[in-house]
């Protein structure tokens, strides 16, 4: 009943805050391509009214005003609405799936025991950032063409530093593990065995990043046209994030963001909408590809390699 509770609480929580976050990320992916201060008020685009605070609620706001502004009734695009929900429900997702699942094996923990533990609030924290820069570079890729140095560069850093933090608070503050575990010991902080184990996501991590940036940085040496330099520092961020939780994620992700891109391609010549020069974002198919390695990869990885014992 207490895990219940908590995983409601968690979910809802970071829901609601998606909300506000997605209405910050519209702001940021309207005015960092323009060169428009983050730290200005928010106007209306077309009779540059100022946007009382109100009039500036996440969903509400833009239901409320029918999608229209307040004093010109000019149209709010309809994006900005389904940035907002669909960021809400990206959290929420994110909440819930770290809430009821546990990513590593290193500590044997289940339960409210696993709520409470420094890896549990690291690989939110890291997956909520995650999502976060999901969606503005997606939108700002999307617009533009470009992945911005000012957004992805951070992003990692941010990335790195989660991951560093958790692994240190994980190694330097013992939990509580079942008696059985034969890596528990008197303290329940584990073996020393255990402690090496507990700095293996971390390591996968840094060369999950270098590796996917490594080759990124080959294919676009070899072909300058087919993919741009954000790509290649995008990679290296989704590596990183992919390679915290395991091989098999890091694997499948790289994979399924070709064969997705591939497939758009494909299918936007198919309708003529592109030819077989047109410049695609690859952007958003790195993002996707990683959420499909970090929600796939292991039970896919693990099944491929079931075919061949």
């Amino acid at each position: 009943m207490m895990q219940t509770s908590l995983t409601i609480f968690v979910t809802v929580f970071a829901g609601l805050f998606g909300l506000a976050i997605g209405s910050f990320l519209n702001v940021v992916a309207y005015r960092l391509p323009r060169r428009i201060s983050l730290l200005r008020e928010s106007r209306c685009a077309n009779c540059r009214s100022r946007i009382r605070w109100y009039q500036n609620i996440p969903v509400v706001s833009w239901l409320a005003l029918g999608g229209r502004c307040a004093v010109c009734w000019d149209r709010i695009p309809v994006r900005d609405l389904l940035v907002e929900i669909g960021t809400g429900v990206l959290f929420a997702a994110v909440a819930l799936g770290v809430t009821v699942s546990r990513p590593f094996d290193a500590r044997p923990v289940d339960g409210p025991q696993w709520f409470g533990t420094p890896e549990y609030w690291g690989v939110l924290l890291t997956l909520e950032v995650f999502a976060a820069l999901t969606v503005v570079l997606t939108l700002i890729d999307l617009d533009t063409k470009r992945l911005p140095n000012a957004i992805v560069l951070p992003g990692w850093a941010t990335v790195v530093a989660l991951i560093l933090l958790t692994t240190i608070a994980t190694v330097l503050m013992p939990q509580p593990v079942p008696e059985a575990s034969a890596m528990a010991g008197p303290s329940g902080a584990g073996t020393p065995a255990a402690g090496i184990e507990l700095w293996m996501p971390l390591l996968r991590a840094l060369i999950g990043g270098a590796s996917l940036f490594l080759f990124y940085f080959l294919v676009r040496a070899i072909s300058p046209r087919g993919m741009g330099g954000g790509d290649v520092k995008l990679a290296g961020l989704a590596g990183t994030v992919l390679g915290w939780f395991g091989w098999g994620e890091l694997l499948v992700g790289a994979f399924s963001a070709f064969l997705l891109g591939g497939v758009f391609g494909v299918v936007l010549i198919a309708l003529g909408r592109a030819k077989r020069k047109t410049a695609i974002p690859f952007g958003p198919w790195i993002l996707a590809g990683a959420w499909v390695g970090l929600v796939a990869g292991a039970p896919l990885s693990t099944w491929y390699l079931s075919l061949y014992s």
